[in-house]
């Protein structure tokens, strides 16, 4: 048995490195859903496509139990890679800066081992290949496309570097925030830098705007309410002689409840409307809701729990790490149409090497293949190999 489940390990690690080195954007992932199908018809598994790049089968599907759904994510991001590794990105500017194709690589090693016991499965699996998680909304067209038809519940994860190696998160309630961006296009009238009496200046107007933007967490909302708003550009490009016409200010807004959102959302269109008035310019408040807060089902987290301590240990809580992190994911969709529990699971070593998600120099932990897949056959009632098995 250690055999088998070595050389199941040894083959995830070879897929993820061969999913890292051709990473494929959200709804581009046509190479990679080819290696997966593949992959699955290899294993005489029967698989669908869904949401177009997705791919969803079904173990034990005649089994009486209760049917429960594992989800990995396919894509990547548009990120020139500076990781350096053997594996590195062969695509200029894409890379898989966030771990999914170790993710994939680890539903694969918990499939490999499940289809070798599916006769033992308590009741069926269905397996998700998501496409689009970065900002693509891929889990809810998988949704849309029927894919947790039947399903009783869900279970997900995420690597987190920030989260030390064998510590994980899972709460009851939020474990990852809402999200959304804003764009602000303040209008004012240009002219000569010399006569900024006849202007109305919009790059003064952008950087008052700014500053009270900042002020919304601080200032306009209790300190025990989780919530971020970040401008993250400002846009007034002209010459150094010019005052411009217009200046177009972005942002970021992070919500540790969706039930935040039309506060802080209506606080960002005050403040941007009021502080353009003072300034003697117009405001145009252009807000896009993104993802919901991710918030597990207290069963389904308990579940999850159970096997992360079965795995990692009594020790596996990560007390430092506060929920929901202000990160988000798509994950929420299938929160909010059936149960289930999404787990943040640790990846650092603690050192300068322990780069963040989205970092060009990023690259997933390879060690986290056979605890996280082990996880996934405690959830499935797979039988589960040990440490030495």
């Amino acid at each position: 048995m250690h055999n088998e489940w070595q050389t199941i390990i040894n083959r995830a690690v070879e897929l993820r490195h061969g999913l890292h080195r051709y990473p494929e954007i959200a709804w581009s992932e046509f190479e990679t859903a080819k290696t997966i199908r593949k992959l699955l018809d290899e294993l005489g598994l029967r698989w669908r496509e869904c949401a177009a790049t997705g791919t969803v089968a079904t173990l034990a599907p005649e089994a009486p139990g209760a049917h429960i759904a594992l989800r990995a994510d396919i894509d990547a991001l548009p990120i020139r890679e500076a990781s350096g590794v053997e594996w590195q990105s062969e695509r200029e500017g894409f890379m898989h800066a966030c771990g999914h194709d170790g993710h994939t690589a680890t539903l694969f090693a918990a499939l490999w081992w499940m289809c070798r016991h599916e006769a033992e499965l308590p009741g069926p699996v269905t397996v998700l290949f998501q496409p689009a998680e970065e900002g693509g909304h891929g889990a809810r067209k998988m949704v849309e496309d029927g894919a947790l038809d039947g399903v009783d519940a869900i279970y997900g994860w995420h690597n987190w570097p920030a989260i030390p190696h064998g510590k994980a998160v899972c709460p009851d309630g939020a474990v990852m925030a809402a999200n959304g961006t804003f764009k602000i296009t303040l209008t004012g009238r240009g002219g000569h830098a010399s006569q900024p009496e006849l202007c109305r200046d919009p790059v003064l107007a952008a950087a008052s705007v700014t500053q009270a933007l900042q002020q919304i967490v601080s200032r306009r909302l209790p300190a025990q309410r989780a919530a971020v708003v970040s401008v993250t550009s400002i846009d007034a490009r002209s010459a150094e002689t010019v005052i411009p016409d217009s200046a177009v200010i972005a942002g970021s807004i992070r919500l540790g409840s969706s039930s935040m959102r039309e506060e802080v959302e209506g606080l960002i269109r005050d403040i941007a409307s009021s502080t353009a008035q003072a300034y003697g310019v117009t405001a145009n408040v252009e807000l896009t809701p993104r993802y919901g807060a991710t918030v597990n089902h207290a069963a389904q987290a308990g579940n999850m729990r159970a096997a992360l301590a079965n795995i990692l240990g009594n020790d596996w809580q990560c007390g430092e790490t506060r929920v929901p992190i202000m990160a988000s994911e798509d994950f929420s969709y299938y929160l909010n149409t059936i149960p289930g529990a999404f787990a943040l699971i640790g990846s650092g070593q603690g050192t300068l090497q322990d780069y963040p998600c989205h970092n060009p120099r990023y690259d997933f932990r390879d060690s986290l293949i056979p605890d996280v897949a082990r996880v996934f056959l405690q959830l499935a009632g797979a039988p589960v190999p040990s440490v030495k098995a």
